[in-house]
């Protein structure tokens, strides 16, 4: 994407900037559970105790692969579903097959980087299953399978929530203010 979106983000990340530090100046804290770190704290000590045998460059190199080959922006619903399933099976060998050498506690970047990789994997699947769910061509989103625009389905935001069971979608209605949206044509 690039041309208007550059200036785009320049100027909607200024804005969007300013705006939370003038919420941040009349706002409350909300008040935090006891246990607000254990879930982090927790998958730390995991990575770190992991004692699998698949090094997390192995899994970030496979995903990294899957994403740009079956979830990447000319995209079709087969392929993406395979992307999909290799996208799930790479959170269950992270989950129950990792290793890492630097097993320390201090300045411990092997430790870092698989903890990223686990939140890359999960940003991963919720990517592709918002993608594999609309059937369209929008923007960036280019399927193959479903070529144009259809604003009477898919004018809406697409919302992901995640828990125990997986990514759910919900979505939210687009209000138009001031511009039609119009198709993009090159």
């Amino acid at each position: 994407l690039g041309t208007n979106s550059l200036v785009d983000l320049v100027v909607y990340g200024r804005r969007a900037g300013k705006s939370a530090a003038d919420y941040c100046k009349h706002a409350d804290f909300v008040p935090l559970p006891a246990d607000a770190g254990h879930r982090i704290a927790s998958e730390l000590e995991r990575i770190r105790k992991a004692s699998g045998k698949t090094r997390a460059d192995v899994i970030r190199k496979k995903m990294q692969t899957t994403m740009t080959d079956q979830i990447g922006i000319f995209r079709n619903g087969k392929d993406m579903e395979r992307g999909l399933e290799t996208i799930r099976e790479l959170q269950h060998t992270f989950a129950t097959d990792l290793t890492i050498d630097d097993r320390g506690s201090k300045f411990n970047t092997d430790l870092l980087e698989a903890w990223e990789l686990g939140c890359q994997l999960e940003i991963s699947e919720v990517t592709a299953v918002s993608a594999v769910n609309r059937t369209e061509s929008r923007g960036a989103h280019a399927r193959e399978d479903f070529a144009t625009r259809d604003d009477v389905n898919w004018l809406k935001h697409t919302l992901a929530c995640r828990d125990e069971k997986g990514v759910h979608l919900t979505y939210k209605n687009v209000v138009i203010t001031k511009f039609q949206p119009k198709e993009r044509v090159y």
